[in-house]
């Protein structure tokens, strides 16, 4: 539901066994593991995906609005419509602080 974890199966990208084996018994205690034997992976995400949008004239925001006047019945209504064209999206983001992969399959704490 909403969740922002990977859809691959079988591959974990910070495991050496790849199928959740017991790191300890492979006698594999790496804290970076490799991923196929082709780059290492990481256990932090250093970068994101923003959700802010620049409009035409360069403003940052989340949602963009623009006031209406509406007229019924004789009377004035100023109304709020959202804007969806003409944006553009900031793109990616480094992160201030680094944060653990929502797929590192460790528990850090337990209680």
């Amino acid at each position: 539901m909403g969740g922002s974890g990977s859809k691959a199966k079988g591959v974990w990208p910070f495991s050496g066994s790849g199928a959740g084996g017991d790191s300890a018994s492979d006698g594999n205690e790496q804290s970076v593991a490799r991923l196929k034997g082709s780059r290492n992976a990481t256990p932090f995400v250093f970068t994101r995906r923003s959700s802010l949008y620049y409009d035409e004239d360069g403003d940052l925001a989340h949602e963009f609005y623009e006031e209406t006047v509406v007229t019924k019945n004789g009377r004035k209504k100023s109304k709020l419509k959202r804007i969806h064209k003409n944006l553009i999206p900031q793109g990616t983001v480094k992160l201030d602080h680094p944060c653990i992969h929502v797929d590192f399959p460790v528990v850090l704490c337990e209680v």
